[in-house]
């Protein structure tokens, strides 16, 4: 199936999806390797791990576009890329389009926040105007190649102007052609339970964010609720960096470590993920 039909169909069905984030082409070959129906490109992520900076808007066009790029190349799974605010106005949302689909991109993640923007659990947002939010979403439609491709539209309107603000923002959102609807940061059960009721002309993603403003609600009662996808977007990253941790502290502590200490993946898994073994097939083949 063609991958942005896909990911439309995927959220459309309104199940819960769990759509897990990647960094990196190795995170993305994790998730890919254990069943999951499509990957989140995490600006976040790919600031933490390349940058080992804070989500700040450190990184730029060409770093997501890179990042997409690796990660297309590395698995089939329908790709959810994280924009920003689209990098600049209108006629630059319109660029980052181009450039993300012609990248490998199946949907794209656009949020209304100033430049520069936070991540959407730090305090200290701000938001654009909502016209100026719907002109830079109806840029984005307008300069996808094909129809398939996903805007998604994230509002972080509910930590500035409140919970209803952020309502009013999404309708708005809806009506200028966003595919998919992502209010940032609700902070209770009642605020998740009541957005499907209250945004039903479109699929709703959540955001699940460890340690984050959001409680966190298991898929399945998200998806009973009718929401489209449930976003883990640095599960991958925060699991990896305790796993570093662990892993080097035992390094530093007892002066070695094997595979039997069950705190490192085998040699073995290593080059299965990265898939040595067809690398062998292939130069076997044309060598």
């Amino acid at each position: 199936m063609n991958t942005r039909f896909a990911l439309r169909t995927l959220a459309e069905a309104r199940r819960g999806a769990l759509l897990p984030g990647a960094f990196n082409a190795m995170s993305a070959r994790v998730v890919e390797d254990l069943g999951f129906e499509a990957l989140y490109i995490t600006g976040a992520g790919v600031t933490n791990m390349q940058l080992g900076l804070p989500d700040m808007a450190f990184v730029g066009l060409a770093e997501i576009a890179e990042a997409t790029s690796r990660i297309r190349d590395a698995v089939e799974l329908p790709l959810l890329v994280d924009a920003d605010t689209g990098f600049g106005n209108a006629l630059n949302v319109r660029h980052t389009v181009r450039t993300l689909e012609r990248a490998g991109a199946d949907g794209i993640q656009l949020e209304d926040q100033v430049s520069s923007k936070r991540c959407g659990h730090f305090d200290g947002k701000d938001v654009i105007g909502t016209a100026e939010m719907v002109g830079k979403i109806k840029a984005a439609v307008d300069a996808r190649q094909d129809a398939d491709l996903v805007v998604m539209a994230r509002t972080d309107a509910r930590a500035v102007h409140g919970f209803s603000a952020a309502i009013d923002r999404a309708h708005a959102y809806a009506e200028a052609g966003a595919d998919i609807l992502f209010v940032e940061a609700c902070t209770s059960a009642d605020e998740i339970r009541v957005l499907p009721r209250d945004l039903p002309q479109r699929p709703l993603l959540m955001n699940m964010v460890i340690g984050g403003k959001t409680p966190i609600v298991p898929a399945d009662e998200l998806a009973t609720l009718g929401y489209g996808l449930v976003l883990y977007a640095n599960a991958a990253l925060q699991g990896a960096l305790l796993g570093m941790q662990r892993a080097l502290a035992t390094l530093k502590e007892t002066r070695q470590l094997t595979e039997a200490s069950g705190l490192v993946a085998s040699f073995k898994e290593r080059q299965r993920i990265v898939r040595m073994p067809q690398m062998d097939e292939l130069a076997k083949r044309f060598g």
